[in-house]
């Protein structure tokens, strides 16, 4: 009994202190403070470019309708006929809203 009492003491752990993990913590805190405003900056610029690319296809199908049948197109007339989706009329008009409101 008293030999694995011996062997008990002089086993000895190795393991993290709480300073240790403390400092852990800390640089992972300090580290997603630096690259979460980035991400959510790299997420509306991608946002942007991809509402400038629908809103060039939309003027490009309404200037196509315009050649093809000699009369103006309203976005609606476009989404009917089958030249663009609804979420693109969605977000054309989204834009159109954008525009009015900032230059008034």
């Amino acid at each position: 009994m008293k030999k694995m009492f011996d062997l008990m003491k002089k086993r000895t752990v190795s393991a993290f202190t709480l300073v240790e993990m403390l400092i852990v913590l800390l640089i992972i805190s300090f580290l997603m403070l630096l690259f979460v405003p980035n991400l959510t900056k790299q997420k509306v610029a991608v946002q942007d470019k991809g509402n400038a690319a629908v809103i060039k296809v939309v003027e490009s199908q309404m200037d196509l309708y315009e050649l093809g049948n000699g009369k103006s197109v309203t976005v609606e007339e476009l989404k009917n006929a089958g030249y663009i989706t609804k979420e693109q009329a969605e977000a054309y008009k989204e834009y159109e809203q954008q525009t009015n409101s900032d230059s008034n």
